[in-house]
């Protein structure tokens, strides 16, 4: 049997703006840390599609406008200390990680000040930006930190199977007698060498995003299956707010494996969502009209869709966007694409999931409930959210969650070992549980389809009880037939991403039958 194990001494689960910010910050003050990225490459992430923008600050903002933005596009259901960590840190580190360290060409007024832009749940223009392509831009430039610093090691088509504890896989008795659950590290897929690698770490860090690809139509990569709350869920570390899925109310309409998202920034530049017949109604529903939190345009889409029996609806930025191709030039280029001219022609958009405002529970540190496991960025519950996250936030709870993270491990290390070598010899190389070749690609995309209908018809933007408790039985079953196959067949990345991805949507659906309260994005019709 092949065995490969390996020993660091932080060990982060993801390659977005979270997992960069926070391995910058470990590197940075001597730490060794070995950087997992699922794909071949590390901007192959949601944060690099990210396109509105990073919450900055501007003459007339403070802190505490800030706050009182955030906690009512959450409902007032937020964590207050989270959300005043954020106001009260966020601008000082993008100014210090990203404008002054890494160089993040954020777009300047004529007159040489940052361009600040406004968008849904924002009181003032308080966003900075790189045309369209803010996630992008900032990636670039991590990534180039990233690949050339000498504390950092860059492991790709790395995929994580769980996170390694003492409670459930140290050999040796002593340690499941002890009170706290330690995290060690996690087994770890190869895909080119088709082995499941060990890696041992004194400190781990999940930063995976989010879970869109449990939903038939999402704005996320392939990546984003629930991989950390899935692992968190089974270490028996705590998650929160789950239920609280945001759906985005723009993307765009038209046939693809991804939906393409169309910025936010747009309608804070002026476009206005129209009926088929052009009419705005936005105003019906909100007096914020276009600029209305997430959830509240998302339901009015929705509302409309339903009134008409129209497909979709449109944004208009041709008649109220000035020089809206020059500023949105991703959007232009992808919409001509399928022929639609920005310039002279409405959007046509439809809602679709985007955000999990909840995820592994995490304190200002990013410190879950098992010890020495860490989560950051969209896999993470910070409380920040709360029931619905305000644009253009997500990107900045990265990195400022992944620098708080970073020195708050980074202080952690003494003379003596962190993980006493004794422990790290109890825990033994992966064994295959089966070897039983019978993965069979049309199982595995019949499974998916059915996960992402069911989250897509039950646990969608409007729920019922009845619905829920469909979802529920068929996930239920469908998990336990998983297990089952799990047993008798040897890993690869499919079966890994489907069963993540299968308990993710139970969690999601085991959280929303609970909170029988409808709010912000949990939106219950009874």
């Amino acid at each position: 049997m092949y065995h490969y194990r390996m020993k660091t001494q932080v060990l982060v689960i993801g390659s977005g703006a979270a997992g960069c910010a926070t391995a910058l910050t470990l590197a940075d003050q001597g730490r060794e840390v070995y950087l997992l990225c699922a794909g071949d490459k590390l901007t192959d992430g949601n944060s690099s599609l990210a396109q509105g923008g990073i919450v900055y600050t501007s003459p007339e903002d403070s802190p505490s406008l800030l706050e009182q933005d955030i906690l009512n596009c959450g409902w007032n259901v937020n964590h207050l200390l989270a959300v005043r960590f954020l106001a009260r840190k966020g601008p000082a580190i993008v100014r210090d990680l990203l404008i002054d360290r890494l160089g993040v060409p954020f777009e300047l007024r004529e007159d040489g000040q940052y361009h600040l832009t406004k968008e849904g749940g924002h009181s003032i223009p308080r966003i900075l930006h790189c045309a369209d392509s803010t996630g992008y831009s900032i990636m670039k430039h991590m990534v180039a930190a990233v690949e050339k610093h000498p504390n950092i090691k860059v492991l790709t088509h790395r995929t994580a199977v769980d996170v390694l504890t003492s409670h459930h896989h140290a050999t040796q008795l002593e340690y499941k007698y002890h009170l706290v659950n330690q995290c060690l590290g996690a087994y770890v897929y190869n895909s080119v060498s088709d082995v499941v690698e060990t890696i041992l770490a004194d400190y781990t860090v999940l930063a995976t995003g989010g879970v869109g690809q449990v939903y038939l139509h999402s704005t996320n990569t392939k990546a984003c299956v629930g991989s950390a709350v899935a692992m968190a869920y089974r270490c028996g570390a705590r998650y929160l707010n789950m239920e609280y899925i945001q759906f985005h109310p723009t993307s765009l309409y038209h046939r693809a494996e991804r939906r393409f998202l169309i910025t936010e920034a747009m309608r804070g530049e002026g476009g206005r969502l129209v009926n088929a017949k052009g009419e705005a109604f936005m105003a019906k529903y909100d007096t914020r009209a276009d600029l209305a939190p997430r959830d509240i345009v998302t339901r009015a889409i929705m509302d409309e869709l339903l009134k008409s029996g129209e497909d979709c609806v449109y944004l208009d930025a041709a008649n109220h966007v000035k020089d809206v191709a020059r500023r949105f030039p991703g959007i232009a280029k992808k919409c001509a694409e399928i022929g639609v001219d920005i310039a002279k022609q409405p959007i046509p958009v439809v809602p679709a999931e985007h955000y999990s405002c909840g995820g592994v529970l995490v304190d200002v540190h990013g410190r879950t409930t098992v010890d020495r496991l860490y989560a950051v960025g969209e896999c993470s519950c910070t409380g920040l959210h709360g029931a619905n996250r305000m644009a253009s936030t997500s990107l900045l709870e990265c990195v400022v969650w992944g620098v708080s993270a970073g020195g708050y491990i980074g202080s952690r290390f003494g003379s003596k070992p962190v993980v006493t070598r004794k422990l790290c010899d109890s825990i033994p190389d992966w064994v295959s549980p089966g070897n039983d070749r019978n993965e069979d690609p049309a199982l595995i995309n019949q499974d998916w389809s059915t996960i992402k209908s069911t989250m897509w018809n039950y646990v969608g933007i409007h729920r019922t009880a009845s619905r829920l408790k469909r979802a529920f039985e068929d996930l239920r079953d469908l998990n336990v037939h998983l297990h089952d196959f799990y047993r008798e067949t040897p890993l690869s990345k499919p079966i890994i991403d489907l069963f993540h991805g299968c308990q993710a949507a139970y969690i999601i659906t085991l959280s929303a039958m609970r909170n029988t309260r409808s709010l912000g994005c949990h939106y219950r019709v009874n």
